[in-house]
């Protein structure tokens, strides 16, 4: 036997439809499979949400819900009141007539999907109503999403939706796939597919709005010396000439060189960060510079020894 749907979504009896609807949408994607791979526990949590909410989201099942007439799993009982029972409590005037169709595993996100979902039940019954709306994730590498790529997602049930991922895409956006959603109901049309993105993080780099940060190692001699160096960058490699005298810490600027342009926004920069690294060491060096005497004295730990 299904639980007590009021229980399920942690609202009380009396809960609006704008309160149901907020209590559905945290537990949804709290518990939804595509964000919890091979939890069965949260696989069943989202099902047993979803069947609340389809039957307290329905203002006429949910009537008949509190009135006895069906179950929490939407079937009729055994025995069910009769009408002038029901019509003569408060319940009777509180609900309207219509409805909509849950599909399974494709909660809704958005405030607009609600929005069209609710409005649809002032709707006649057999007036077109446009499809539900699906909710997908699409976890995408970090240069696909700073550069756009072109994806393809395999959904629950077999089916295959081709994804552009457009230029700077950011991790928790979401796109929408027009009439790629659930059947329409009496000729309406389809509802759309809605694809939350992830970016999986890079190895090396870090998006900081439309700039991009990188920490770039470079050897004793590149950072004493100077000189040209190999840059990755979002768009290519790139030759980029170190300053000399370079210390751990200084950062070059690369202009342009950050997340493309899109969407009205510039260009973004690349910062990069230098790290010398020591390194295996040879005796040469190493007896230079027990030998060595620089011209002038240089403490890095002063300002340290100042501050105590």
């Amino acid at each position: 036997m299904a639980d007590d749907p009021y229980t399920v979504l942690g609202v009380a009896r009396d809960a609006s439809a704008d309160e149901l609807r907020r209590a559905y949408r945290k537990l949804a994607k709290q518990h939804h499979p595509d964000l919890n791979p091979g939890n069965k526990a949260a696989e069943e949590r989202f099902k047993a949400v979803s069947v609340a909410y389809d039957l307290l989201g329905d203002a006429d099942k949910r009537a008949r819900f509190d009135r006895g007439e069906i179950d929490a799993a939407g079937q009729e009982r055994q025995e069910q009141r009769g009408y002038r029972s029901y019509a003569e409590t408060a319940q009777g005037d509180r609900y309207g007539s219509g409805g909509w169709q849950r599909e399974e595993w494709h909660p809704e996100d958005l405030e607009d999907i609600f929005g069209d979902m609710f409005a649809g039940r002032a709707q006649q019954p057999n007036a077109p109503r446009k499809g539900r709306d699906a909710l997908y994730g699409l976890t995408v590498d970090f240069l696909d999403a700073v550069n756009g790529a072109n994806k393809r997602l395999t959904l629950p049930d077999g089916r295959t939706l081709d994804v552009k991922v457009p230029v700077g895409m950011q991790d928790g956006q979401t796109l929408r796939l027009r009439g790629q959603g659930g059947p329409g109901r009496n000729g309406g049309k389809a509802g759309d597919a809605l694809i939350e993105i992830h970016v999986a993080p890079h190895k090396f780099f870090r998006r900081d709005g439309q700039d991009i940060r990188l920490d770039l190692p470079v050897t004793f001699k590149e950072a004493v010396l100077g000189g040209p160096v190999t840059v990755p960058t979002p768009g290519g490699k790139l030759r980029v000439t170190v300053p000399a005298g370079s210390d751990t810490g200084k950062e070059l600027r690369l202009r342009g060189r950050g997340v493309p342009a899109h969407g009205g926004q510039p260009a973004g920069d690349l910062y990069v960060t230098l790290r010398v690294v020591i390194g295996a060491t040879d005796a040469a060096l190493e007896t230079f510079l027990r030998s060595w005497q620089p011209e002038q004295d240089v403490d890095p730990r002063r300002e340290m020894e100042a501050g105590e």
